[in-house]
């Protein structure tokens, strides 16, 4: 058994510090590495979830789809947890608990595994981190939580995300925000490029005038960045303008539409490649270009 942990804790280490972090590549190993007889029937009413990272929302409708399909045809894939003290924490597989209570089912195939405390807690981050529904707050506290947990560097990071290094930092810098304008962007009152614009400046008093000006004049993002020009404005890390490389004449703009877009940007013969990684993603970019598309 001790020799089964030591394993799982090599891999689990791995994850976090050879590859791109994705948690679920967390749950595949586990699930792959799995023998029949680590595969029980553990009661629903036993568990709990994650306390490291509790979800509060769970889409109904697809909770009710999820759990038609369990009655029909049973839980394929069986869940991951930890034992407690009472009873077992989820650490993957949420959702079908949820569905599986709503079949009507009592128990619910799970591979106990011996995870740590840390262990839990760098998972949690790391699957709250992939959910589609995060603020761009959200999103930022989980970067600032996962370099933490794990003791990296912003660079480190936006490499094992597959995310820029200007994406990364200029998310962290959401935290820097008035706790008023923080609601305001996790209202969605405030969208991320208008967030993104407003975090560059120094005088927290400016940023929430400017914030209430966003929501009651309804500010695009382009017209922001020209009032945040003024003089009265002061930023606290503006772009700076690398010089001109001939190897690549154009590696400078790449570097600016880089920090202005947080994302990979690449242009060569005569092409700007903008990357993006999601719906979601390409919206943002759309609205710091102030492209609206019907």
């Amino acid at each position: 058994m001790e020799q089964k942990r030591r394993a799982l804790g090599k891999g689990l280490e791995q994850l976090f510090n050879n590859e791109i972090l994705d948690f679920s590549q967390v749950e595949d190993k586990i699930l792959e590495n799995a023998s029949k007889d680590e595969i029980i029937e553990v009661k629903l009413s036993e568990l709990r979830s994650n306390p490291y990272q509790p979800r509060t929302y769970f889409d109904e409708t697809a909770l009710d789809e999820l759990a038609a399909s369990i009655k029909e045809h049973g839980v394929f894939q069986p869940i991951i947890v930890k034992k407690s003290i009472k009873g077992y924490d989820i650490i993957a597989g949420e959702r079908r608990v949820k569905a599986s209570i709503k079949a009507g089912l009592e128990t619910i195939p799970a591979i106990v595994k011996d995870f740590s405390d840390e262990d839990m807690m760098q998972i949690a981050l790391l699957e709250n981190l992939q959910r589609e529904d995060l603020t761009s707050i959200e999103e930022a506290k989980a970067y600032r939580d996962i370099i933490n947990a794990l003791n990296i560097t912003q660079d480190e990071l936006a490499k094992r995300i597959g995310k820029s290094r200007s994406h990364v930092t200029n998310m962290l810098g959401l935290l820097r925000l008035p706790n008023n304008v923080k609601q305001m962007i996790n209202s969605k009152k405030i969208s991320m490029g208008h967030a993104r614009v407003l975090s560059k400046l120094e005088n927290p008093e400016q940023v929430e005038i400017l914030a209430n000006k966003i929501v009651d004049e309804d500010l695009s993002v382009r017209q922001l960045e020209e009032l945040t020009n003024e003089e009265k404005y002061t930023k606290s890390s503006p772009i700076s303008t690398l010089k001109k490389k001939t190897n690549r004449p154009y590696i400078y703009v790449e570097e600016i539409l880089k920090d202005k877009l947080g994302t990979k940007v690449k242009i060569t013969d005569r092409k700007i490649e903008i990357s993006f990684d999601s719906a979601r993603d390409l919206d943002r970019i759309l609205e710091i270009l102030n492209i609206k598309v019907d």
